[in-house]
């Protein structure tokens, strides 16, 4: 094996000797190569860090791009994984922990999110990120199952010293709120949270905020006058008191339309295209009643082409089908502000509790749509969105 590693030390050195000489080349290159083995075993034992440099140059290249992965949240889940209470129980990478200047002894996060498959995991791995990189306290993230027992994690997340709970997805808010009262929670990577809840939370909803929707569709279209939005009141009531007050900065006149169920949402989506014109905009929120894919959705698309009444929305999909932009979350960003927030509780800051609409957001385009009513968005314009449709 040390025969076949040396020409890692030598092949160079060799090469130079042997166009020095001619005398007896094939003795002198076994001569030399002796004495490189030899030497090459001396180095190990005086310093075996040293090992990594008999691999091939193609090998340490090929490690090298792994590298990254390792400090990603997804894989470093996968290489620190272990079992407890028939869930997952993830630890942060120490190493980097202790790297950060500002971390805060004497306590840690821990992050609550579902165990489910991809696209979901990456979604969740990226948020985690996120949290880690601005969080002053050690991370621990849990992925969490049905089997898992309020007690028995009561119990885990007091043996590490557990201050806050980030607490993901709508499953990891139901058990995050059966937790100690001495453990504080903040929660994120929900859509919606009943007004009468989020006032004892705090945390980031995935539901973008309006002001920044509306924003974003007077730049676009500063002709528009209005946005009409179906939508459910036991969903989004509080969505929409907000962004009754967005639409009034942006100049615009919020046209409200009531449906509880499937069949009254298509109504009133017929309704109210039939009242449109090119003043107006539809709104599509993230509402499960009224934004349903298999029958609303084909509806929104057909009438919007055929009438030249253009649709904005809160789903990344809605933009590649025919939405003439969406906004949706930077997992990233999103994870900073959920440690940001979880340091407040922590430190008792005196913020405000609640759950503050998305603003780290991302934006997404759909050419074809802006050149079918008559909008051309420049190259240099382009350059402003994060996606583009169709793609290029």
């Amino acid at each position: 094996m040390l025969e076949n590693s040396a020409p890692y030390f030598s092949d160079i050195h060799a090469s130079r000797a042997s166009k020095k000489t001619d005398r007896k080349p094939g003795l002198f290159q076994h001569v030399w190569r002796f004495f490189n083995i030899a030497f090459g075993i001396m180095v190990l034992f005086a310093n075996p860090a040293r090992a990594d440099q008999l691999i091939s140059m193609p090998d340490l290249a090929m490690l090298q791009n792994q590298m990254p992965q390792v400090h990603t949240p997804a894989l470093a889940q996968d290489l620190r994984m272990g079992r407890r209470y028939g869930e997952h129980l993830v630890f942060a990478d120490a190493a980097s922990q202790g790297r950060r200047q500002d971390v805060i002894t004497g306590g840690s996060v821990a992050v609550l999110y579902p165990d489910m498959g991809e696209p979901y995991r990456s979604i969740f791995a990226k948020i985690i990120e996120g949290i880690e990189s601005k969080s002053r306290m050690p991370v621990i993230s849990m992925p969490i199952g049905p089997k898992l027992e309020t007690g028995d994690l009561n119990a885990q997340l007091k043996r590490n010293g557990v201050k806050v709970v980030i607490a993901l997805g709508r499953q990891g808010v139901k058990l995050a709120s059966s937790l100690d009262r001495e453990i504080a929670v903040v929660v994120g990577g929900v859509l919606n949270i009943p007004e009468s809840e989020s006032r004892s939370m705090t945390g980031v909803s995935l539901m973008p905020d309006p002001v920044l929707l509306f924003s974003r569709l007077k730049s676009l279209l500063p002709g528009v006058k209005r946005v009409i939005v179906v939508y459910d009141p036991k969903n989004n009531e509080w969505l929409i008191k907000l962004a009754r007050e967005a639409a009034k900065q942006q100049g615009l006149e919020l046209v409200t339309y009531e449906a509880r169920d499937l069949a009254g949402a298509a109504h009133q989506y017929e309704v109210a295209f039939a009242n449109a014109d090119k003043r107006d905009a539809l709104w599509l929120p993230q509402d499960s009643t009224t934004v349903e894919e298999g029958s609303i959705l084909p509806l929104v698309l057909r009438e919007s082409w055929n009438r030249g009444v253009p649709f904005f929305s809160s789903s990344f999909l809605h933009a590649k089908k025919g939405a003439l932009f969406a906004l949706y979350p930077n997992n990233l960003e999103l994870g900073q502000s959920l440690a940001l927030a979880a340091q407040s509780a922590v430190s008792g800051d005196g913020r405000k509790s609640g759950v503050s609409l998305l603003r780290e957001v991302l934006v997404a385009v759909n050419l074809r749509t802006a050149s079918h009513i008559g909008l051309n968005i420049d190259y240099q314009s382009q350059r402003s969105f994060d996606s583009i449709f169709p793609e290029p």
